[in-house]
């Protein structure tokens, strides 16, 4: 998991029709010394109605106990072992032998996750990833298993360098020739989905000042309208994953799906980690169920269902980092559930949430989510079209609350003209947007702002680029 940059969705439907909805699975980590047998899990699993897991290795006791249960597998290849596998086909054959073939078909391994989140890996595997990915497919044909498991690799959000609004989508600059064009023209060729890890709570929990809450849940809000493709969003979670399909669509891949690996909210976390809790986690966790069982894609694909995992099946106590890192699971290790909500259609009849509407008086009920490139300066500039009041109470914010440095703008100084709203506007949120670090949410204003990549300069003002 990784922090994310983004995003938006559906609203919440009424009325459910059941009949061509998408799928929920789940990912099983196992970075715990407390946890039930793979038995006892697979049992857990079947008894819930999960149909699908994805796990992050191929151990052989979770593999064996899932033979037979006609659950759908999702098995990994770790990062450390990337660089064996793109540089000896043998080694790759051999691997898919020992993990894949000795399994399937009693145990339904559909898909092979090459790595995960290799772009942030430090050990620097990214140069092995379509490598290993073509000599894993390759023991694959050999086995003439194929046609039935595909091979794909988890990508996170950062592997964006533009992702707001989701119509400018794009992937970095220094991962397109070497890695994103090959990717994507083999997951073509080969008839798999592009892998991404799409996690809504760490942009809230960073921004919670300018993300409101429902808008973050699946809940109830009215929406925001992508400039650049006329569409309205009504979740962070629709809107990150259109900013991937943009990105790819971009470089003309528009014919290649998306199955989010990995997606969850954490039910407790330490005082900082704002957002973390167990009604947040319900709440995230059941309405994205919902919303994805009762079928239908995002705003920019809406006839592709969606394949989801949530993070996490169990609480893992061994994890590193932040309270939240072990506290993503739906289960307690006693098999016991954190929170109630369903895994299936039938037990979405019975299931609400009821927590009443909750507007960020910071967003005024609207979301809007922005934010910089990963690997490039941005700036931020006021929209002349957002009317004189929303200018006047951004600027009155920023110069005062914000702490914006708006000494420049005023009378005499350097920024000072040209003296217009507008452009007055424009330097004091792009002073309090690069004070705090252009991290997501703080070039939103009430709707009033937006991001550049180029330098903003009037006359004798330059913008600033950092503090």
């Amino acid at each position: 998991m990784e922090l994310l940059k983004i995003s938006l969705i559906l609203p919440i439907l009424c009325i459910f029709s059941f009949a061509d909805g998408g799928s929920i699975g789940v990912n099983y980590g196992r970075i715990a010394n407390n946890l039930p047998s793979a038995v006892k899990v697979v049992e857990l699993m079947k008894y819930q109605g999960i149909n699908r897991v994805k796990v992050y290795d191929t151990d052989r006791a979770v593999l064996k106990a899932l033979s037979g249960s006609g659950i759908k597998v999702v098995v990994n290849l770790p990062n450390e072992l990337l660089s064996n596998t793109a540089r000896r086909p043998s080694f790759a054959n051999a691997w898919v032998l020992r993990n894949v073939v000795a399994y399937h078909p009693s145990t339904t391994i559909e898909a092979i996750a090459i790595g995960n989140e290799v772009f942030v890996d430090t050990h620097n595997t990214t140069r092995y990833l379509i490598a290993a990915m073509k000599n894993i497919h390759q023991a694959l044909v050999k086995y003439n298993l194929h046609d039935t498991i595909k091979v794909s690799s988890p990508v996170a959000l950062s592997a964006l360098q533009n992702s707001y609004p989701s119509s400018v989508g794009s992937f970095r600059s220094d991962l397109i020739e070497p890695v994103f064009k090959p990717m994507l023209e083999f997951l073509r060729q080969t008839g798999s989905s592009l892998m991404v890890n799409v996690y809504p709570f760490f942009a809230y929990e960073s921004n919670a000042d300018v993300i409101s809450l429902d808008y973050a849940l699946f809940r109830q809000n009215p929406g925001m309208v992508d400039a650049g493709n006329g569409l309205r969003y009504f979740s962070l979670f629709d809107a990150q994953i259109d900013a991937v399909f943009a990105a790819m669509s971009a470089l003309k891949y528009d014919d290649v799906k998306i199955t989010v690996t990995e997606t969850g909210w954490p039910s407790k976390g330490d005082s900082n980690e704002v957002g973390a809790s167990m009604e947040n986690a319900a709440a995230y966790n059941g309405n994205l169920v919902r919303r994805v069982l009762t079928g239908g894609g995002t705003p920019l694909r809406p006839h592709e269902d969606l394949t989801v995992y949530l993070f996490a099946l169990f609480n893992e106590n061994k994890k590193f980092g932040p309270t939240s890192e072990r506290n993503f699971g739906l289960f307690y290790p006693n098999e016991k559930k954190v929170y109630n909500i369903p895994f299936t259609a039938e037990g979405l009849k019975s299931y609400r949430d009821d927590h009443s509407p909750d507007h960020s008086p910071a967003t005024g009920g609207e979301q809007r989510v922005s934010t910089g490139s990963s690997n490039g300066q941005t700036w931020c500039v006021a929209s002349g079209q957002a009317g004189k009041d929303k200018l006047q109470a951004g600027l009155d914010y920023a110069c005062g609350e914000g702490g914006a440095d708006c000494h420049p703008i005023q009378p005499g100084s350097t920024c000072f003209d040209p003296n217009s709203l507008e452009a007055h506007a424009s330097y004091a949120f792009n002073s309090y947007y690069q004070k705090k670090g252009r991290v997501i949410g703080t070039c939103y204003f009430g709707g009033a702002g937006y991001i550049v990549s180029q330098q903003p300069k009037y006359g004798k003002c330059e913008f600033p680029t950092g503090y």
